[in-house]
């Protein structure tokens, strides 16, 4: 009687055993699916900023207003400009764009938005015969 009142002391063993492992994956699977949802909103934002600095960075060169076109160009990407800036002149110059995207995951104590920066300036073309750089025509840069 003693190995059967043994044995039948462990029954639903293995479920309680079954319950813990399935809690523990669906915790971790809870916790990539954060991490994935702040990776994308990452990428995101970092694509949005590259291409708003770029666009920046052409309009400037044809005259515009160079962050008016960064924000256009941020909100056509799903981003918030943040912060845009222009240092130097027409021939020589820098445009930095700092976007943010919302985050899609939405859980209390974490951030709601992931920021990402990118400058762009002028493209330039090497001078086969001296080495020296002379910026691209827009009609050259097409």
């Amino acid at each position: 009687m003693s190995r059967q009142g043994t044995a039948g002391s462990e029954f639903g063993s293995a479920s309680v055993l079954m319950v813990g492992i399935m809690g523990v994956v669906v915790g971790l699977s809870g916790a990539a699916l954060v991490i994935a949802g702040y990776a994308v909103g990452y990428h995101r934002a970092r694509a949005a900023a590259d291409l708003s600095a770029l666009s920046g960075a052409a309009a400037f060169q044809q005259g515009r207003d160079a962050c008016a076109q960064a924000a256009l160009t941020a909100r056509h990407n799903g981003a918030r400009v943040d912060r845009c800036s222009q240092v130097g002149d027409l021939v020589d110059f820098v445009v930095t764009v700092r976007v943010s995207v919302e985050a899609r995951t939405r859980l209390p104590q974490m951030p709601s938005a992931v920021a990402a920066e990118a400058h762009a300036g002028p493209v330039h073309d090497v001078d086969e015969l001296g080495g020296r750089h002379r910026p691209l025509e827009p009609e050259e840069a097409g």
